[in-house]
């Protein structure tokens, strides 16, 4: 097998869940652009309408399906329309998530803390077995965060649900294997417009934010996808129940 074929993803099909924006719409278009058929899933409709017109203009095939990940039967209808649509089921990646609480631990309140992990972890936890249900070969992504290694004063519910997102990425990546591969992405500060709201920085921050990262710069969506296509590509064949950050380097 060439370096070329290692990295084709032609012939397989990919389901990205937040594929709208930021991060889930880099990866939707670093796997079109290997090659697969992709649909892109998110609760907004204009979102991911915008990045499968552009996949569809740039060459590429791609359909988007409205999708609320905390709802078995939406999940389960977005599995179903990858299938009815392009034959198959091969990438399953988990993109979506997020918390927009910025709330210490203490005055967290209860529907906080568990829309957080509805959303975060028992939606990636459904979605992943609805997909591997309807994988013969497969890969699964999650996409957890560097919050995950850490404490994080503020957000520490959304730390606790990543850290059980690299938890369940070990355990499937066991329970699932040989068949279907699991890994995992952490990335560090990519500049989204989620990032951005949750993080509560301006434009005039991230030059004091990129200081602290030993590339001295921010992320973009694109790297995550770069890390993304080698995961679900032929080149990883050997790799299942791995955590890589995606971060510029261990941030101090």
């Amino acid at each position: 097998m060439t370096v070329a074929d290692s990295f084709d993803l032609t012939g397989q099909v990919g389901v990205i869940t937040g594929g709208g924006t930021g991060i889930g719409e880099g990866i939707a278009k670093a796997y079109a652009a290997a090659g697969a058929k992709v649909v892109v899933a998110a609760r907004r409709a204009e979102p991911i309408e915008r990045v499968a017109a552009e996949i569809n203009e740039a060459g590429g095939e791609a359909i988007a399906v409205r999708t609320d990940v905390t709802d078995r039967a939406q999940l389960e209808a977005l599995a179903d329309a990858a299938v009815e649509r392009f034959g198959s089921l091969s990438i399953w990646c988990n993109n979506a998530g997020g918390s927009p609480h910025r709330t210490p631990l203490t005055d967290l309140g209860r529907d906080g803390w568990d829309q957080c992990f509805d959303l975060n972890v028992s939606a990636l936890w459904e979605a992943s077995t609805i997909a591997a249900d309807r994988m013969d070969q497969g890969s699964i992504l999650n996409i957890s965060s560097g919050a995950a290694h850490r404490g994080v004063p503020g957000s520490g519910h959304y730390a606790a649900a990543k850290a059980a997102v690299n938890s369940l990425t070990k355990t499937f990546a066991l329970e699932l294997a040989p068949r279907v591969r699991v890994n995992c992405i952490c990335p560090g500060w990519i500049e989204t417009d989620i990032m951005m709201t949750a993080m509560s920085f301006t434009q005039e921050d991230l030059p004091k934010v990129a200081k602290r990262i030993p590339m001295q710069k921010m992320g973009e969506p694109s790297d995550v996808g770069m890390a993304a296509l080698y995961f679900a590509a032929p080149a990883a064949a050997w790799v299942t129940g791995q955590i890589i950050d995606i971060s510029g380097g261990p941030v101090g």
